[in-house]
């Protein structure tokens, strides 16, 4: 493969969504298609609104940083606006700490927010990536294939600076992607697939295959998904379509029963700064997480996991600087079946991200 010039700690640009695969059936699998070529876009200035979090492009497609080791800490979200006609609750679009502390600072805030046309709040999650180093772990399920380093259970060594944590993508055969780890092509990335990356000193973006993101030297990672869920700032076309079994096969599942759009879901979103914000709530539907991830300032994002059983996301705050994360110390997000003990559990099959601190300056 020729590599592109095209190493993180650069703009990388939002161009529109390529996706040349068929919709995803519901609790089917989908072959992966070919190997992507690297296809670099123009970029332009973009500007973010703190009241919605909505991106504003000005002239064509919203840049997107991908932060570089070392910088300043972004700034802190700011308060989100509920959405009209929504159920009050105290406290809603109101961000709070939550983890361990890095370097003094907090890199984890997090907040409840009632979507549009909806009663019951879901989860948001934002994270300082300039004070959080990712990393991609590998279940024997999901995406299968191993043995893998990175797998559950998060061991005692990484445990020492875990911030937090949260679920992976769909089983590979739902999941209309590939998957790439540890050197190794699991499964064929795809071109114009939804994709979480990760680089060699834990950077971290999620865009398009092939456009927003390509393969270099530093990658690490890649976690594909289905398609893109916001595009450019704004829910795309594919979150609002009639035909939702696109975005995964819901519970219940089985003969004669039918799944329901409005589901426990997950997603996952980059803000112009290079922020990441992930989402989840109890009964969802695509493009209400596609709202909630706009409305905290996401101008990229992608779904997750769906159904009961597993969406998590987890923050954890040791009693000392320096202790290890453990169940006993984690919080949940919001009212998921599975909670912080899932990431230190043995049995656990599926792939899953961690959001550390990052080493201090010049302990690398």
């Amino acid at each position: 493969m020729a590599w592109k010039s095209n190493l993180h700690g650069r703009f990388l640009p939002l161009a529109p969504l390529l996706c040349g695969v068929t919709a995803l059936a519901a609790c089917t699998g989908v072959s992966a298609l070919s190997q992507p070529q690297s296809h670099p876009t123009a970029a332009t200035a973009s500007a973010v609104s703190t009241a919605t979090g909505r991106a504003a492009a000005r002239g064509g497609a919203i840049v997107v940083r991908v932060v570089t080791p070392g910088s300043a800490p972004l700034p802190g979200p700011a308060a989100l606006l509920p959405f009209p006609g929504t159920t009050a609750f105290r406290g809603l679009g109101i961000w709070q700490p939550a983890g361990r502390l890095v370097g003094g600072e907090a890199a984890v805030y997090t907040t409840l927010l009632v979507p549009p046309g909806d009663t019951k709040r879901a989860g948001i999650a934002w994270m300082d990536t300039s004070l959080l180093s990712a990393r991609l772990y590998s279940g024997s399920l999901s995406p299968g294939g191993g043995p893998y380093k990175y797998t559950a259970p998060v061991a005692s060594a990484a445990a020492s600076s875990l911030v937090s944590a949260f679920n992976g993508g769909f089983q590979m055969k739902d999941a209309h992607g590939g998957y790439y780890t540890e050197g190794r092509m699991v499964r064929p990335l795809v071109r114009g697939a939804a994709s979480l990356v990760i680089y060699a000193d834990g950077a971290v973006t999620v865009g398009s295959w092939g456009s927003d993101v390509t393969m270099t030297p530093s990658v690490v990672a890649v976690r594909q998904n289905l398609f893109p869920l916001v595009v450019n700032g704004q829910p795309s076309a594919r979150a609002t379509t009639r035909t939702w079994r696109v975005w995964g096969g819901t519970c219940p599942c089985g003969p004669r029963l039918h799944g329901s759009e409005q589901q426990w879901r997950s997603g996952l979103g980059v803000t112009a700064d290079g922020a990441l914000v992930y989402v989840v709530g109890p009964v969802l539907t695509p493009v209400q997480v596609a709202d909630l991830l706009v409305r905290a300032g996401a101008v990229r994002g992608m779904e997750l996991d769906i159904n009961p059983s597993w969406p998590v996301f987890a923050s954890f705050k040791p009693a000392t600087a320096g202790g290890l994360a453990a169940p006993a110390n984690g919080v949940r997000l919001t009212s998921t079946s599975r909670g912080p003990a899932t990431f230190f559990d043995p049995r656990y099959n599926r792939d899953f991200v961690t959001m550390s601190a990052r080493p201090a300056s010049g302990s690398r």
